[in-house]
Parts: C-alpha cells; sequence; structure tokens
C-alpha cells in the first residue's frame, strides 16, 4: 500500500516556475515506478511524466519536454516535478501516481498506476 499526498502548487504567472512534490507513505516507494498526470477543466487526464524505480529511465509528453523535469528521492520516499516556463496551457489538477509495472509497458497508461493523490492545483496567468 501506498498513500500519496501532493504539494507546491499555486498560482504563477506565465513564464514562471514550480516545484511539485509527491510524498509516499508505505513501504513499496522505491519499489514503484512513479508518473504525474495533470487535467484540465473540460479535459481528460493525461499523461506528464514517468519515473522509473531508480530513476534510471524517464519519459516525457511532448508537450512538456525540454521545460519539465521529473525527479524522485527514495530516501526520502518522494518524486518532484519541476515544472519551467510555464504557459497558461499547463493549467491543471496535477496528480502523481504510483506503479509497480515496469514503465516499458506504457509510461502513460493510466490503468497501470495503482495509487494516487489527490492533487494539486496549478494555475497559470498570462
Amino acid at each position: 500500500q501506498v498513500q500519496l499526498v501532493e504539494s507546491g502548487g499555486g498560482l504563477v504567472q506565465a513564464g514562471g516556475s514550480l516545484r511539485l512534490s509527491c510524498a509516499a507513505s508505505g513501504r513499496t516507494f522505491s519499489g514503484s515506478a512513479m508518473g504525474w498526470f495533470r487535467q484540465a477543466p473540460g479535459k481528460l487526464r493525461e499523461f506528464v511524466a514517468a519515473i522509473s524505480r531508480n530513476g534510471g529511465s524517464i519519459y516525457y509528453a511532448d508537450s512538456v519536454k525540454g521545460r519539465f523535469t521529473i525527479s524522485r528521492d527514495n530516501t526520502k520516499n518522494t518524486s518532484y516535478l519541476q515544472m519551467n516556463s510555464l504557459t497558461p496551457e499547463d493549467t491543471a489538477v496535477y496528480y502523481c501516481a504510483a506503479r509497480l509495472s515496469p514503465l516499458e509497458w506504457g509510461a502513460g497508461y493510466q490503468n497501470e498506476y495503482v495509487y494516487w493523490g489527490q492533487g494539486t492545483q496549478v494555475t497559470v496567468s498570462s
């Protein structure tokens, strides 16, 4: 069992940065790949980024590649999403999620993620 709590969301101007954190409790964090997803108003939840158990494999959605960086610290049971050069199109509720299956099975497949956080709101003003 893994419990996930996101933090770090807020209001930022376009071009600004935010760092989201996902704190995990439970024994299986280091054994879980981690992902970040987001859901904008009126839209389906979409994949943002994912990182493997040891951080050796990382995947990004094309829309955030070069601007967002996912990382993890297994000693702190925490995953991070550094978001730079934010635009209003990045406005969404951001969720972190954990999975036990390899990312090679499909990093963006939401059904592979077993545990989900409650989400944190990110609003980017123009």
